[in-house]
Formats: C-alpha cells, structure tokens, sequence
C-alpha cells in the first residue's frame, strides 16, 4: 500500500478550488434567499398562498418578518466580501441560521405533502452544510 501525499503546489491548487465552490454556493444561496424574503416581503399573501401553500396557516405579520429574516442572513452569507476578520463570524452565523430556517421548513413542507419543496429545502441544506463546514475552520 502506498500513501500518496500532496505537493504544496497542489495543495494550494486544492485549497483554490475550493475556496471558489465556496464563494459559488455562498452566492447561490444569497441570491436564493434574497430573492425569497424579497418575495415573502412584497408579494399580496394570495401569490404566496398559492405558491407556498403555508403561509395560509401563518399571520401575515410572521411572513413578511421570515422574509425579512432570510434578507439579513443572506446577506449575512456574503459579508466576508468585505472583511474576512469581520465577517467571518457573521458568515457563519448567518449559515447556520440559513441550515436551521431550512430544517424547519422541510418539516413544514413535509406535513403539508409538499414534496417538491421539501426537496428543494433538501437541495438548500445541502448547500449551506459545506459552506459551514469548510468555513468554520
């Protein structure tokens, strides 16, 4: 058996790779959840009714507040474009803020038999994990 080791230019060379895949998925969910609080904010309830089904069990005053909540920690995700001493911290916050909200609402849309939202929570969570696991550290 032989351990294969790497050399330090292809360490770097890893660390850059993923370091993008991380940047990516950090913009993919901001603009996700930006665009989703922005329509739970604005939207008339009927919209989001018809395209949600759960907010027709919630006070209007509770969407339009996760609305804002999914805006903040979206933004959240991307403030270490500014300071990566700052924001780091707030990054990893807001990311398991975003992998909390997401459990949550897979559940939800699993009791109401939303199967295909259910599975884009799925897809969300599967985002938000890496992004903080490999920021964490």
């Amino acid at each position: 058996m032989t351990t294969s080791t790497m050399t330090p230019a292809q360490a770097r060379l890893s660390a850059n790779y993923r370091n993008l895949a991380l940047w990516t998925a950090q913009g993919w969910l901001a603009m996700f959840f930006i665009a989703a609080g922005y329509a739970k904010i604005s939207e008339p309830m009927v919209n989001l009714v018809t395209l949600l089904s759960w907010p027709a069990t919630a006070d209007v005053a509770f969407v339009r507040a996760l609305g804002l909540f999914e805006i903040v920690l979206a933004v959240g995700v991307l403030t270490p474009l500014v300071s990566w001493k700052i924001g780091r911290p707030i990054l990893l916050v807001s990311a398991a803020g975003l992998l909390a909200l997401e459990a949550v609402m897979l559940g939800v849309h699993l009791l109401g038999a939303d199967w295909s939202l259910a599975g884009v929570n799925v897809a969300l969570m599967a985002l938000t994990a890496p992004v903080l696991w490999f920021r964490r550290g």
